[in-house]
């Protein structure tokens, strides 16, 4: 039961960036500028959505799940740094917790790992 349940914790936590990696891609212009009205170079977009796409397909797939979650924690507090720091602001805050929160999500999957149900497991065996 316990595999089955790192499954659906690795779908959860990968999904919500698997969808804005992708959503970046057809939105990029808007990412871009946006990226950079907060002072981050725009010509960094390609490696988030290489980090959001690639280390989403990672968790899901259960390959080099601990160094994927823990590039992922990084991403989530990073982002809540630079983009969610206007506590004044609620929504902000909330969306400042909520990438806390994903980032200790990923970390206790860093120390969890993929389980049984991954390409990590089967390539252990």
């Amino acid at each position: 039961m316990n595999n089955a349940i790192v499954l659906v914790a690795r779908l959860l936590l990968a999904h919500i960036f698997l969808l804005a990696g992708f959503s970046k891609i057809t939105g990029y212009a808007g990412t871009q500028g946006y990226m950079e009205s907060v002072g981050i170079p725009g010509a960094l977009l390609p490696l988030v959505i290489a980090l959001e796409i690639g280390g989403s397909l990672a968790l899901i797939f259960g390959f080099l799940t601990r160094w994927a979650a823990l590039a992922m924690a990084g991403f989530c507090i990073a982002a809540a740094v630079i983009f969610h720091r206007n506590f004044a602001e609620q929504t902000q805050m909330i969306m400042f917790m909520k990438n806390l929160a994903m980032a200790g999500g990923f970390l206790l999957l860093y120390v969890q790992g993929a389980g049984a149900f991954s390409v990590d497991a089967q390539r252990g065996k």
